[in-house]
């Protein structure tokens, strides 16, 4: 039977049998060439990086010069009480935001045929899912460096480097986790502009019900019963107490457990889509 009448169910069973006789150094391999093909793309087109160097620049001026006064007053220490408090939420925002960007620039990919051509390689579908991750946790990674130059730039002291380094590997660990479901909508959505508003309609409750900009104290109790299984106010709370200090360990665990929940649900689905995606 030629290749071009191959069902995509046959096309699946094909997919899964080359993954399985590619021993894990090949899929390390496969990887690592196509980090290197998706960076050398962001070399070619910086513009692509605009929104992981301007949305922290942007959100935290907003929000400490626009809102720091009235919050910060409110919590007891002005502005910069203010600044101490919303730097931490804003890591926790970066993880979720820029998340969003691995599912658009998948649904480019297929549009444009790139995805054909990588399926059709030797080479495992996993990989070329694992890849994007990757390379998005640089953007992240990128994005977090911005928001801490600008945050010391606005009054932040950074208390703890240790407990900076762990909010951002915890930030990082659920940001991964996170780019999942983007990638599923990346696969079963038809373009990018419906992955970017099915995003949009995703992102906004999850970051503006929680505690990353305002304290949940004075939200109405249905309101803060939502904040309380919220993962965003509990990365939020995790990394306020690793970098400025308070409780940290119930909040840790919490994101952790997510992120790995997430992770086992999302991972299978996405991959799965993709070998079957006709």
């Amino acid at each position: 039977m030629s290749a071009t009448t191959l069902a995509p169910s046959d096309l699946s069973a094909a997919d899964a049998k080359a993954d399985g006789r590619i021993p894990l150094r090949g899929h390390l391999r496969h990887t690592g060439a196509l980090v290197r093909r998706n960076l050398l793309w962001i070399r070619q087109d910086p513009e692509s990086m605009f929104d992981a160097l301007l949305m922290p620049v942007v959100f935290t001026l907003l929000f400490v010069y626009v809102f720091g006064g009235s919050i910060g007053q409110a919590l007891g220490g002005g502005q910069d009480g203010y600044v101490q408090y919303v730097i931490p939420g804003m890591i926790a925002m970066m993880s979720m935001t820029l998340s969003q960007g691995v599912g658009t620039g998948f649904s480019q990919d297929f549009n444009s045929g790139v995805m054909d051509r990588f399926r059709s390689l030797p080479i495992g579908r996993g990989s070329v899912l694992f890849a994007k991750v990757s390379v998005e946790l640089v953007r992240m990674l990128f994005a977090t460096t911005v928001l801490m130059i600008v945050a010391v730039l606005v009054g932040f002291d950074i208390n703890s480097w240790p407990g900076l380094f762990a909010a951002v590997g915890l930030a990082a660990v659920f940001a991964s986790s996170i780019m999942w479901v983007f990638l599923t909508l990346g696969v079963i959505l038809k373009n990018a502009q419906s992955v970017q508003a099915m995003g949009f309609l995703v992102l906004f409750p999850l970051q503006f019900g929680s505690s990353i900009f305002a304290p949940t104290a004075s939200m109405p109790g249905w309101l803060q019963a939502f904040t309380d299984y919220n993962p965003l106010s509990t990365l939020a709370d995790a990394a306020r107490g690793l970098m400025v200090g308070g409780p940290v360990a119930h909040d840790l665990w919490v994101t952790l457990g997510w992120s790995v929940a997430i992770t086992a649900v999302m991972a299978p689905v996405a991959i799965h889509k993709f070998r079957t995606k006709s």
